[in-house]
């Protein structure tokens, strides 16, 4: 982001979105590692897999994140305050990391299914959180900026990773693989650790329970 900074003084951003950014830049570009070849995985090192196992996975995992995103949405605009929204991402994009390690032990079509269940939980617990922070953090006046260096960044890391998952494999297999996007999943959680800073300043410590 930095040398954003230094490319062009208008691309400046605030500390919030600039972790939210860099939190989602290495998660999504770990993803995209596999998300190309997920389905070969599927039909071809999961014992019983096919291409319908396949698509029916990724049916569980967007059913799961979109049917259960509304009332996450609806408990974390009710409650005031901005450490629920917090806890809320670190626990779904956590669930991100889980899930990279879970397939390196899958064997069979029901824990493909098991899996990308627990996927659309993570989905449904960050989305709706991290939209809530990111859009309450955009620079006024600047939200178009925001949404594009995101957007941009975010792009750009996913293209530059799209073709290495493949020959990845090849070169070293699945489990590697998997490994590679756990740890890019736990980086970019850990990456959200730079929001705090600023929630403290302005909320105050998290509140006991």
């Amino acid at each position: 982001m930095r040398i954003l900074r230094r490319f062009h003084p208008s691309l400046k951003i605030n500390r919030v979105i600039e972790f939210l950014t860099l939190s989602d830049i290495v998660l999504l570009s770990g993803w995209r590692l596999v998300t190309p070849i997920l389905a070969i995985f599927i039909a071809g090192q999961v014992e019983g897999g096919s291409i319908a196992v396949a698509g029916l996975s990724v049916t569980i995992y967007l059913l799961i994140g979109s049917i259960f995103q509304l009332p996450v949405a609806r408990f974390i605009d009710k409650k005031k305050g901005e450490w629920d929204d917090f806890w809320f991402l670190v626990v779904g994009t956590s669930l991100y990391t889980v899930v990279a390690f879970m397939y390196v032990w899958v064997k069979y079509p029901w824990q493909v299914y098991l899996v990308e269940g627990i996927h659309g939980i993570g989905l449904a617990l960050s989305s709706p959180a991290w939209n809530a922070i990111f859009t309450r953090h955009l620079d006024k006046n600047r939200e178009g900026v925001g949404w594009s260096i995101h957007n941009a960044a975010t792009g750009v890391g996913a293209a530059l990773t799209a073709g290495l998952g493949g020959l990845f494999a090849v070169q070293f297999g699945y489990d590697s693989l998997f490994i590679v996007v756990g740890v890019c999943s736990l980086i970019g959680t850990l990456f959200l650790a730079g929001v705090t800073r600023d929630l403290k300043k302005r909320l105050g410590r998290p509140p006991k329970h």
